[in-house]
């Protein structure tokens, strides 16, 4: 008899698949759906990461398995994982055989508010669960203005395709403090990722500290519990400011562990931020600064060995540095668009390595869940090993 943890890591290695794979479905199933009403609709604030653009047709952002699993939803045509509606109930199929029925991730309150300036805050902030909100303060990546966009990355395609047909573009300080203190408020969230592409002249610093004094000033927080993703700084006495402005986490995306792969992948990062092994530095003293696991990287898995990535994750570990990994999804926009990632195994073994790695180095919950910009496989791990999901409690998710 399958035990409660077994049947959730058989929804987690459904949720690597699908994230791998893409879902099939026909966009016409959820013309009944109260999306954007009851139901938390996608905004394109930063990547389109379906396997094709859908401007002007809503989909759901996610899902939950049976047990509480979320689903992250991306389209793609070719899938044999598929969404279908059967007598008003949507199910997660494979090969046309039903596996379990879904229910929609619920929208969040603020979503339906706008800030004193007028701007829709759902196009501010996207809501990631589990009181976690991603900012992104551009959708645009000033990397494109010298052709050296990261291969993998589709932040300006995304922007040129949905930006003024969803009304995103760039947040000042002011509405990023009124939305998160709306969604503080109403939806019990308790801390934000801020990010975004490179801004031409680096003017992140000055942007930065102006989000947290608008933030402390709209929340009445002192601890705001927020993360700020910035490129490598050339001058590392600047990370010191982002922690006396009052952040309590900081990130720098190194996105390819091996050198020379980082620098035919990342030609802007290589070139604009003192190459790779300047970001390793910066992650480092990042770590001396903020303190061990409250700093974080990404690699992009996929585009790599796993070797190369696992060293990666391994090497910063040992420096105080959670890195975590996400699947590579050849995007459409993005320079490799077209390409194929790994199979959904070599991705769920992966991240069952990460969790070692991070076990093994004493990194808690609570820490990689405060320096995440979102709630991944590695934290599905986690939360099953150690009962912290609502389903031990005989909770709905």
């Amino acid at each position: 008899m399958s035990t409660l943890k077994d049947k959730l890591y058989q929804e987690l290695a459904l949720k690597v698949a699908t994230i791998a794979d893409g879902i099939n479905f026909d966009p016409a199933i959820f013309k009944d759906l109260d999306l954007g009403g009851r139901y938390q609709e996608e905004v394109h604030c930063l990547f389109e990461r379906a396997y094709e653009t859908h401007v002007g047709v809503k989909f759901p952002v996610g899902f939950y398995s049976p047990h509480g699993i979320i689903h992250p939803l991306r389209w793609h045509r070719r899938s044999s994982y598929s969404l279908i509606l059967e007598n008003g109930v949507y199910y997660l199929a494979h090969h046309g055989k039903i596996i379990y029925p879904v229910e929609f991730l619920e929208r969040p309150k603020y979503y339906g508010l706008k800030t004193s300036d007028g701007v829709a805050m759902q196009t501010l902030g996207v809501y990631a669960q589990y009181g976690l909100v991603s900012v992104a303060y551009s959708n645009e990546c000033s990397l494109k203005d010298q052709g050296q966009d990261c291969k993998f990355c589709n932040i300006n395609a995304t922007k040129e395709t949905y930006g003024e047909a969803e009304n995103i573009g760039w947040k000042y300080p002011h509405q990023i403090g009124e939305m998160l203190a709306a969604a503080y408020r109403l939806d019990g969230a308790g801390r934000f990722n801020l990010t975004g592409g490179f801004v031409a002249e680096r003017r992140e610093v000055e942007y930065y500290l102006d989000v947290a004094d608008a933030v402390r000033e709209h929340t009445g927080l002192d601890d705001f519990n927020g993360t700020v993703v910035i490129g490598a700084p050339h001058d590392l006495s600047i990370i010191d400011k982002y922690k006396e402005a009052g952040y309590r986490t900081i990130a720098s995306n190194i996105e390819i562990w091996d050198k020379d792969i980082f620098k035919a992948i990342c030609p802007g990062k290589e070139l604009q931020s003192g190459g790779w092994e300047h970001w390793v530095k910066t992650l480092e003293y990042e770590a001396k600064v903020f303190g061990r696991g409250r700093v974080r990287s990404n690699i992009v898995a996929g585009i790599e060995p796993k070797d190369s990535t696992l060293a990666g994750v391994e090497y910063l570990a040992s420096k105080g540095v959670v890195c975590m990994a996400t699947t590579w999804c050849p995007n459409p926009g993005s320079a490799l668009e077209g390409h194929r990632a790994p199979e959904p195994e070599w991705f769920y073994d992966l991240f069952e390595k990460i969790t070692g790695i991070f076990r093994r180095e004493g990194f808690s919950y609570e820490q990689i869940y405060d320096c995440s910009a979102g709630i991944g496989v590695v934290h599905d791990f986690y939360r099953i090993e150690d009962e912290l999901m609502p389903v031990f409690k005989g909770q709905v998710a």
